[in-house]
Formats: structure tokens, C-alpha cells, sequence
């Protein structure tokens, strides 16, 4: 009897070991040079008398590549290639195994710290998405699921306005994204089935909507702009990263003023990077910059955290 309970135990060790091979496997194949296509369009509303917007899409190339990786964690960049001279930094997919800390997004540049029992994401992937730079935006736990030669994973997750909207409108203020992220066989694709939402003291439906964004991938030359910059950059970002990590180390919820006289945070984190001169980089002077830049935006409860 032992010894049968024995074999059971290595062969599910052995499952789960092979499980989360494929995961990594999924997660690392989405890295590469892209086109990729953004398409949105709203399709329901509970009011009659709303006007529903016009569909969106756009195109970009787009770079991914793997910044971090250790047992239970890849990092992916995105970068954006803008014809022959410009890359602009783009969002990050930090994918952790197992994860039981999450930033979740409220409202208002809100993001409250909340702990999940190990029990509930065993076996899971949180998708932690941030934005250009490196702050938080949403957070999802799920399991991959390969079956009948398909690859996905897919979660719910509250945040902020996306980038195509959050200038443009605000008659809602908080986006339930069920994002499904598939390998495919020209890439991946970023399937969305979205809630706009009006979150007062609850939550009321302003409408759906649906969106795919398409990776396609292609040479990979096509992208080696993107690979020379990250080259050059990639030492500051990494500090940026750091900085925001000394904050999610405290558990602490976290409140943001964007914009501080006239000025985006993401602008002055991006202008602190042109500055730096990447043949005498100075890690700890870079620090010390981040650390007052994100002291000048964040609310008065969320700077006590860089209190050194």
C-alpha cells in the first residue's frame, strides 16, 4: 500500500511537472517580431438611448522579447517599432507561477494589495500587465489549458481605461477585461470580451465590447531596431522595475496622481531615461531620481513607502 502511494505521488509530481513545462513553453512562444492589429468594437448596452461608439483598429510592429526568467517567473518586454529610427517602450507581461500577491485596480489610479490563499491559484499563472512605465494596470490568475492541440489561458481582471480611450472619454471609469491570450499558428492572439463599468458605491454596466488583437508573426530582422535599443536601455528600465518593486515589497494599496504641474507620470519616467547617458550609468543616481519622481506622484499614503 505504501509503495503504491508512493508511485501515485511521483506520477501527479510528474504531471504537474509536465503541465507546467507546456505553460512555459506557451508563455515563451509569444516572444518574436509581430504585426499586429488592434480591433475593438462595442456590442451591447443595457440603455436604450446610448450612443454607441464608432470601431476602433490600428497596426503596429511590435517586438517581444524575455527580459527575466527564474523557475516560476518570465518577464516579457513589448517594444513598438516606429519606421526606421523610433522605438517607444510598450507594455510588460510579467507571468508568475503560482502567485499569491496581487495589485488589483479600483478606480481613480487605485490599486488596492490584496492576498490570495496558495490553495486557490495552485497550479495557476497570474498574467501581471503593466503599463509603459512599469506601474501597475491589471492583474488575472489562471490555469493554461492544451487541448486537442490548442494552447490558451484566460482570466478576469478590473482596469483602468485602455490607452485608446482613457483621453477621449469619461463616462465610465473602470474596464472588466476577460482576456484570453492563444497560440496560434501565425503567433498568438489577445482575444477580449470587455465590461465598461460605472463604479460608484457599485458597479453599473455601460456597455460590452469585443477585441482582438492579432500577432502576426514575421522575419525577425524586421525588428532588430528594437533589439539594438534594448540593448542600450535596458539597465535603466531594469532599474525602474526595481523601484516599483520596493513599493509592491510593502503590500501597501497604492494611489496615483498621473498627471503633477502639466506633466504625465509615464512622462517624466521617460525623460529621466533619455537623459542617462548608457556609457557612464550610474544605478544608484537613476534610483535615487525614480524614487523622487514616483514620491512626487503618488498620494500622500503611498509615499511613506520610500521613506529611507
Amino acid at each position: 500500500m505504501k509503495k503504491l502511494l508512493i508511485i501515485i505521488l511521483v506520477l501527479a509530481a510528474a504531471a504537474v511537472q509536465g503541465q507546467k513545462k507546456k505553460d512555459i513553453e506557451a508563455i515563451k512562444s509569444m516572444c518574436g517580431c509581430y504585426k499586429v492589429t488592434f480591433e475593438f468594437a462595442e456590442t451591447f448596452a443595457p440603455k436604450q438611448d446610448y450612443e454607441f461608439h464608432n470601431n476602433y483598429r490600428s497596426g503596429a510592429l511590435e517586438y517581444v522579447l524575455p527580459i527575466e526568467e527564474t523557475k516560476n517567473k518570465i518577464v516579457l518586454q513589448h517594444l513598438l517599432v516606429i519606421g526606421d529610427s523610433m522605438i517607444i517602450k510598450h507594455w510588460r507581461q510579467d507571468w508568475v507561477y503560482e502567485n499569491t500577491d496581487f495589485y488589483t485596480f479600483h478606480k481613480e489610479n487605485t490599486w488596492k494589495y490584496v492576498e490570495i490563499p496558495k490553495s486557490e491559484v495552485k497550479g495557476q499563472w497570474t498574467q501581471k500587465v503593466y503599463q509603459v512605465d512599469d506601474g501597475p494596470r491589471y492583474e488575472g490568475s489562471a490555469s493554461w489549458v492544451h487541448l486537442d492541440d490548442r494552447h490558451f489561458w484566460e482570466s478576469t481582471a478590473d482596469a483602468p481605461l485602455p490607452r485608446r480611450e482613457f483621453s477621449k472619454r469619461d463616462d465610465y471609469n473602470v474596464m472588466k477585461r476577460r482576456n484570453r491570450q492563444e497560440i496560434t499558428a501565425y503567433g498568438w492572439l489577445h482575444e477580449q470580451d470587455n465590461d465598461k463599468i460605472i463604479r460608484e458605491s457599485s458597479d453599473e454596466l455601460l456597455a460590452r465590447e469585443k477585441g482582438w488583437n492579432t500577432y502576426e508573426k514575421v522575419e525577425e530582422s524586421k525588428c532588430n531596431l528594437a533589439k539594438t535599443w534594448w540593448e542600450e536601455n535596458s539597465r535603466y528600465w531594469a532599474d525602474v522595475r526595481s523601484v516599483w518593486d520596493e513599493y509592491f515589497q510593502s503590500k501597501k494599496d497604492l494611489s496615483i496622481n498621473m498627471k503633477v504641474d502639466g506633466k504625465i507620470l509615464f512622462q517624466r519616467v521617460f525623460a529621466l531615461g533619455d537623459r542617462v547617458n548608457p556609457d557612464q550609468y550610474d544605478s544608484e543616481a537613476a534610483k535615487k531620481e525614480i524614487r523622487e519622481i514616483f514620491n512626487l506622484h503618488f498620494k500622500q499614503g503611498s509615499k511613506l513607502a520610500f521613506a529611507k
